[in-house]
């Protein structure tokens, strides 16, 4: 923790759970209906792409 690359480490490691908690959440893959390898994979790239989409906007836009 005492290094510079820790801070940043964080800063990353909060974009990259926020993903993760909003496909548990809001997309409902914290318990899925599925079974299967397979369908559990497409499940969670299918709800992964979601939230692409969800964010989309907010990275397109042009700052003023």
């Amino acid at each position: 923790t005492r290094h510079s690359g820790y801070a940043v480490s964080q800063r990353i490691r909060k974009r990259i759970e926020e993903a993760f908690g909003w496909i548990k959440t809001v997309a409902g893959q914290d318990k899925t209906g599925f079974r299967g390898r397979d369908r559990v994979g497409w499940a969670f790239i299918f709800a992964a792409a979601a939230y692409n989409l969800v964010r989309l906007p907010k990275l397109l836009a042009v700052p003023t």
